[in-house]
């Protein structure tokens, strides 16, 4: 009898245990079933920027609540230079994968494009692959701009050409201003490409940083490419401009953000035949460059916030 009475009360206990802690009960159970799956997270390799920018900033929180959650996490992943990245939208943001869906638009480039800008060449992207389902789960797959013999080459011409250019008394402004003096004087701007970029009329790797070291030729992004690779050795913040037809470079230099554009201090001469050489739009500040009034420098300043 004894027994059945000491069962009886212990029942009673547990039950109001039960009642009492009924909340944190149900929300135990329900974290087992609708906990976000913990993200893997892998070193970021030797081209890493790691810089925050107004527009984006780098994360470590890879759990994304909104839409400026996705964009820092999509900029964390190039930035990191990962091949692959996967992660995962919580119960409560309902509009992730649509919001996904808006950044990764086949359509629409613009915003992957312009994350690309604040990331350093050998991280950038040629495809970007976004994989995702019902359940939350984002796959980004990316396919980089640079091969590993395409960084290994340039890597190694830029450490010839330093050997040549660059000496112990040289300030920073004086290594950039050597090299946007090289880059002009050994290249040209590749019209043949500019004009007909998806024929064969030029063999030239124009586009890329390959372009104006190896060649001798580019456009405006192998221009800008190879002299962010520059900056970057300098460590020096910088990230690429663009505008709805050109792309130059910005950087941090003497606690000012400026502009420089070696592509219009290379400008095409009339008759094709003379070698220009300018710096007109070497280390200019932003009012300078807009007293030009040059639409392809129009660029949007709700984006490059540094440069207002």
């Amino acid at each position: 009898m004894k027994g059945r009475i000491f069962t009886f009360l212990i029942c009673i206990l547990l039950t109001v245990l039960v009642v009492y802690k009924l909340d944190d009960i149900v929300s135990f159970t329900a974290s087992l079933f609708n906990e976000t799956p913990e993200v893997a997270v892998a070193k970021k390799n030797t081209y890493s920027r790691t810089q925050n920018y107004e527009f984006v900033q780098i994360t470590d929180d890879f759990v994304p609540y909104n839409y400026q959650d996705l964009l820092n996490i999509f900029y964390t992943v190039l930035d990191a230079g990962y091949d692959t990245f996967t992660f995962y939208c919580p119960n409560e943001y309902l509009d992730c994968i649509s919001d996904v869906e808006k950044i990764s638009d086949s359509e629409n480039v613009d915003v992957l494009t312009t994350l690309g800008n604040f990331v350093a060449p050998f991280n950038n992207f040629t495809t970007l692959r976004v994989l995702y389902d019902t359940a939350g789960e984002v796959t980004i797959e990316v396919t980089h701009l640079y091969t590993d013999e395409d960084i290994s080459n340039i890597n190694a011409k830029i450490d010839e050409l330093w050997n040549e250019l660059v000496t112990d008394e040289m300030e920073k402004e004086d290594i950039i201003y050597a090299f946007h003096d090289y880059i002009i004087n050994t290249t040209r701007y590749d019209e043949a490409y500019a004009t007909t970029p998806n024929d064969d009329e030029t063999p030239h790797n124009s586009s890329k940083a390959n372009g104006p070291l190896f060649d001798g030729y580019a456009i405006c992004s192998g221009y800008t490419d190879a002299m962010a690779i520059i900056l970057d050795r300098l460590d020096i913040p910088n990230f690429k401009v663009a505008s709805d037809t050109h792309v130059w470079n910005a950087l941090y230099l003497d606690n000012e953000w400026l502009h420089l554009d070696l592509t219009w201090d290379d400008p095409v001469s009339e008759d094709h035949s003379v070698d220009n050489l300018l710096h007109k739009f070497f280390l200019i500040n932003t009012q300078t460059l807009e007293e030009f009034d040059i639409s392809d420098h129009t660029f949007d300043k709700s984006i490059y916030l540094e440069l207002k």
